[in-house]
């Protein structure tokens, strides 16, 4: 188990993974993911890169721009390790979905690009597409909510991620608020609301 991580297990058979933007840790979205699903277990690693001290889950040329390389081998290493977690808590990843915020969404898009039998669903809060792929995400649900006033998330890479997911057969809900790239009240109702509707 090679992340710094949270188990913190929940009532209602559900799991969700929390992927932190930078400079967060393994505690940074625990009161998002229990204001979105309040009876869940929460799986919550830190991420490994450091960016001027700060975690994230893959390294970054510039704002924007990624090293493609370090996001490969870091989603492959992600997602090997949620299966190791999955036997050690015992939890089906069939039924796990991700709850990302920027890093941490866009670790959760490349995820669902690359591996995507380690996840059910997902919400990804202010992601952009990593990189152009062809999914097979048959069955998958996703919701993305995005700002038109992000200076961070271009909102035609965010246009470009749900058009890709559609793509490939996931079913998306894509919500475009009127603010930036900090999440809003409007952001978690919208994915409290969204995480009901898979029960």
């Amino acid at each position: 188990m090679d992340f710094v991580h949270r188990w913190i297990p929940g009532t209602d058979g559900q799991t969700v993974l929390l992927l932190h933007g930078t400079g967060g840790d393994e505690d940074d979205l625990l009161e998002l993911g229990r204001g979105v699903a309040p009876d869940a277990s929460f799986l919550s690693p830190r991420g490994k890169v450091l960016e001027r001290g700060m975690p994230r889950f893959f390294r970054r040329l510039a704002e924007g721009v990624f090293d493609l390389d370090d996001l490969r081998l870091r989603t492959h290493e992600l997602a090997d390790w949620i299966g190791e977690s999955a036997r050690q808590y015992q939890f089906d990843v069939k039924g796990l979905v991700a709850l990302g915020y920027s890093n941490g969404a866009n670790i959760a898009a490349s995820l669902l690009l690359m591996r995507p039998e380690v996840l059910g669903d997902a919400i990804l809060l202010r992601a952009m597409l990593p990189f152009e792929a062809e999914p097979s995400l048959s069955e998958k649900r996703v919701l993305m909510a995005n700002g038109k006033q992000d200076t961070i998330i271009s909102l035609a890479s965010a246009t470009r991620l749900a058009e890709v997911l559609r793509g490939g057969g996931a079913k998306v809900e894509f919500n475009i608020s009127e603010g930036g790239h900090g999440l809003e009240q409007r952001d978690i109702d919208e994915a409290r609301r969204w995480y009901g509707t898979l029960r």
